[in-house]
């Protein structure tokens, strides 16, 4: 089971990696767009008192888009040539491949959004302060992405729509979920609205830590960790189990 889990990871970052020059286009695409709206929303200047919180916002977004791009590229593809069947032909369980994949996703994402963060730091002078209460936000935020990318995996298997649909679910949580202005900006009924939308509770709960000083307790009792806690929880029952149901129409049609 391990060298099936391994060749999948070896797999994903070697077709991940032998691709680098259209990852740095779209990097730098990204920070110059985030960067250029800041500039715009800002009225002619970086305004110092957004861009650390529209940053990490982006950042969760930047981890969401190559994520969703490596888990769902592949299995397109796989439809795609009809080899989908032939590559689920091993005597491991079928979730393995795909937690192989989830981990390359994982990885290749979260590397990505680190660089791009990274440019817009150096670039704007952007601090951002680390404190030991983001960090347990920090990892629900990044169970919750990967749940929604499996959430798109599972869609993969069975819409033939699904670059459509990821293209407007990234799209959406790019325009709600803080990257643009905090949620502290947003009209009432559409925050609610925004905090349907993967990611946006965690990086709620992110920068009311870093930049608040809140602690756990106090983001707990505003709220903000359970919903958060429970809005995992339920991404991640309902991607696995939509993903048991494709994963075995997909089979049944190959």
């Amino acid at each position: 089971m391990l060298d099936v889990l391994g060749a999948e990871i070896g797999k994903g970052l070697r077709v991940q990696l032998s691709h680098p020059v259209g990852h740095i286009i779209t990097l730098l695409m990204s920070t110059t767009m985030y960067l250029g709206l800041q500039f715009v929303l800002g009225q002619g200047q970086l305004r110092d008192d957004l861009l650390p919180q529209t940053l990490v916002a982006i950042g969760g977004y930047w981890f969401l888009q190559y994520a969703a791009l490596v888990m769902v590229a592949d299995l397109i593809e796989e439809k795609r040539a009809g080899t989908f069947a032939q590559t689920q032909m091993t005597p491991a369980p079928p979730w393995l491949p795909m937690l192989g994949r989830l981990i390359t996703a994982s990885v290749f994402g979260l590397t990505v959004a680190a660089v791009a963060a990274l440019v817009p730091m150096l670039v704007a002078g952007i601090t951002i302060p680390l404190r030991w209460a983001a960090l347990l936000p920090a990892l629900l935020l990044g169970v919750n992405v990967l749940a929604f990318t499996f959430l798109l995996a599972a869609l993969a298997l069975a819409s033939p729509m699904i670059g459509a649909l990821q293209a407007l679910f990234t799209a959406l949580v790019l325009l709600l979920n803080g990257s643009f202005l905090p949620l502290a900006f947003y009209p009432d009924w559409l925050a609610v609205l925004a905090r349907l939308l993967p990611t946006t509770l965690g990086v709620e709960a992110i920068t009311r830590t870093l930049f608040e000083g809140r602690t756990l307790g106090e983001i707990w009792t505003g709220g903000t960790l359970p919903l958060l806690i429970i809005h995992t929880l339920a991404l991640t029952v309902v991607s696995g189990v939509l993903f048991v149901r494709n994963h075995r129409r997909a089979l049944e049609s190959s």
